[in-house]
């Protein structure tokens, strides 16, 4: 640590309290910013003045290839959560971490930070994602549907029900007049 740093700690209060900021990146980069941040905070040994950093994403389940994937989906895409002690040191790290375009909610320097029940209820859908995966494309019963695969090809049918385990859809097609209802995987459908 240099002299100035030195004098800076010195006269930082001691243990400025630690709350959650939203912080603005560029959409897709939320993992990048996430890595920056990191590094620029041990770089500038801040390490005391921040606390977690969180992506909020949930494993979703999707069918690729006829098998099932779960795969990860930013549920605020653009958002980084950053428990931090807010003071002109820490703010202007962040600001200026690469692919950060800024805070959001406050003033332009003095950003507002967002309630721990929020940043709870955040963590717990990230914890349900991970423990029971959602599937990718939702289905409603009722919805129409056109059929892109199997032997009823271009045909448009209407949900009868959705079986999220299997990955399996009721639709009820019309064959010569007649509804009828088929049984179909997920991947065979696709919303109208």
């Amino acid at each position: 640590m240099s002299e100035e740093q030195n004098v800076a700690a010195a006269e930082a209060p001691a243990g400025l309290p630690k709350r959650w900021y939203v912080v603005h990146a560029y959409s897709g980069m939320e993992k990048a910013v996430e890595r920056n941040l990191r590094e620029r905070i041990d770089r500038a040994g801040m390490q005391d003045k921040f606390g977690r950093i969180l992506v909020p994403t949930e494993e979703v389940v999707e069918l690729k290839n006829g098998k099932k994937a779960v795969t990860e989906r930013r549920f605020f895409p653009g958002y980084v959560l950053v428990e931090m002690a807010m003071d002109d040191e820490s703010w202007h790290l962040v600001k200026h971490t690469s692919k950060v375009t800024g805070f959001v909610g406050g003033a332009k320097n003095r950003p507002a930070p967002i309630s721990e029940a929020e940043v709870m209820k955040i963590v717990n859908q990230m914890q349900e994602g991970v423990e029971k995966p959602r599937p990718k494309v939702e289905w409603m019963v009722g919805e129409v549907v056109r059929v892109k695969e199997g032997p009823f090809t271009d045909f448009n049918g209407s949900v009868e029900e959705v079986n999220y385990d299997k990955s399996k859809v009721r639709v009820s097609v019309t064959i010569f007049g007649r509804a009828t209802p088929v049984e179909l995987d997920f991947a065979q459908v696709e919303k109208v």
